[in-house]
C-alpha cells in the first residue's frame, strides 16, 4: 500500500505538478477573454447600433441580439446583421450552449422575430439558406424514408425554434413505424438550389411528422446553365400517350421552364417537341422538377413547370448551347451599336 502511494506521488511530482502552472494560466486567460467578450465594447459596435435602427427591434429583441453576438465567435458585433448565414451560425451556437429546449419562450420568440424582421427566411431570394429554421409554414418538401416510403410535396404546417413539422395523411400504425426512422428531406427554392438533409423523425402522429432543426443543409445548385428567355410553342407527350400543347418559357443546356395546362407531378417523365430557330425540331425526354402553379401572367391558364433533360439529349444540348451563344452575341452586338462601340 505504501509503495503504491509513493509511486502515485512520484507520478504527480514528475508529470502533473510541472504543468499545473500552465494549466492555471490558460484557465485564467480563458476567463479573462470571456469577461472581455461579455463586458468590453466590441469592434463594430457603432455600426451595430446604427444598423439596428432600421429594423425597429423591440427592446427584448435587441437584448437577445446582444446575447447572440456574445455567444458567437465573431469579432465584429455587426456581423449578424450583415448575412443570414452568420445570423443562423450565431443562433445555432447560442442554442448549442443553452440547449434550445431549455431556452425561455420569450427568448425563442425574440429570435424568430429578429429573423423575420431582417428578412433572413428562405422566402427572401437574396438570403443565404443554411438552416431548416429558415423554412416557412406553407413551403413544400419531399420526404424519402429509408424504408422506401416517399411523400411528395408535403406542406410544412408548423415551424418553431425547437421543431418543425409537415402534414401527412396516415394512420396510427404508419405513425408508429415512422417514429425514430431516418428520412431524406428535400426543399427546393426555385431559381436557386435544392436543399437536403437526412434527419431522424422526432415524433409522428397520423397527421404530422415532426423534426428537430438542422443547421447544416446540403445544397445542389439548380442554375448550372445560362438560361435564355424564349416563347416557343411546345408539345408534350405523356406516358399514357396523351399529347398536350404548351409554351416554352425559358431554355438552357440542362433544362427548361414550360407552361402546360395539365397539373403534372415532380419526377414525372414526359417527352417534349419544339422548334429551335435555325436548328429545326428538337425531340427530347425531360423529368419534371417542380410545378410552380399559374405564375406567368401572359399565360394565366398554364402551370409553370421546371424540368431537366434526361435520356439521350447530347444533340439537343449542343444545339441549345449554340442557339444561346448566337442570341447572346447578337444582343451584345446591338447594345454596342446603340452605345456607339465598335467591335
Amino acid at each position: 500500500m505504501e509503495s503504491s502511494l509513493q509511486e502515485a506521488w512520484k507520478i504527480f511530482q514528475y508529470y502533473i505538478l510541472p504543468v499545473l502552472p500552465f494549466v492555471a494560466l490558460v484557465l485564467i486567460e480563458v476567463q479573462l477573454m470571456y469577461n472581455r467578450r461579455e463586458n468590453e465594447v466590441m469592434f463594430g459596435t457603432d455600426a451595430f447600433n446604427e444598423k439596428i435602427k432600421a429594423f425597429e427591434f423591440t427592446p427584448k429583441e435587441v437584448r437577445t441580439l446582444e446575447k447572440l453576438v456574445r455567444s458567437s465567435k465573431f469579432e465584429n458585433k455587426d456581423a449578424v446583421l450583415n448575412s443570414s448565414g452568420l445570423f443562423e451560425a450565431a443562433v445555432s451556437e447560442f442554442y448549442r450552449i443553452r440547449n434550445v429546449f431549455s431556452v425561455r419562450d420569450e427568448t425563442l420568440e425574440a429570435i424568430a422575430g429578429l429573423r423575420r424582421k431582417m428578412d433572413f427566411t428562405g422566402s427572401n431570394p437574396l438570403a443565404m439558406v443554411s438552416s431548416t429554421r429558415q423554412f416557412n409554414v406553407g413551403d413544400s418538401v419531399d420526404l424519402e424514408f429509408e424504408s422506401g416510403q416517399v411523400f411528395r410535396r408535403v406542406k410544412i404546417v408548423e415551424r418553431s425554434e425547437k421543431t418543425w413539422s409537415v402534414k401527412i395523411d396516415g394512420s396510427v400504425a404508419l405513425a408508429k413505424s415512422l417514429q425514430g426512422s431516418r428520412v431524406l428531406i428535400r426543399w427546393t427554392r426555385m431559381n436557386d438550389a435544392v436543399y437536403s438533409k437526412r434527419l431522424t423523425v422526432f415524433a409522428a402522429t397520423p397527421d404530422n411528422v415532426i423534426f428537430t432543426h438542422s443547421d447544416q443543409l446540403d445544397k445542389e445548385q439548380l442554375r448550372k446553365w445560362v438560361r435564355e428567355v424564349v416563347d416557343f410553342p411546345v408539345t408534350a407527350t405523356f406516358p399514357n400517350g396523351e399529347v398536350h400543347s404548351g409554351v416554352l418559357y425559358d431554355l438552357s443546356a440542362g433544362g427548361i421552364l414550360l407552361g402546360l395546362a395539365e397539373d403534372v407531378k415532380p419526377d414525372q417523365q414526359i417527352s417534349i417537341s419544339f422548334e429551335l430557330p435555325t436548328f429545326g425540331v428538337q425531340n427530347v425526354d425531360v423529368k419534371i422538377l417542380n410545378n410552380l402553379g399559374r405564375r406567368n401572367p401572359n399565360f394565366p391558364l398554364f402551370n409553370s413547370i421546371s424540368a431537366v433533360f434526361t435520356g439521350s439529349y447530347a444533340w439537343t444540348q449542343e444545339r441549345v448551347l449554340q442557339y444561346i451563344f448566337e442570341v447572346t452575341r447578337k444582343t451584345k452586338s446591338k447594345k454596342n451599336e446603340v452605345n456607339g462601340v465598335t467591335t
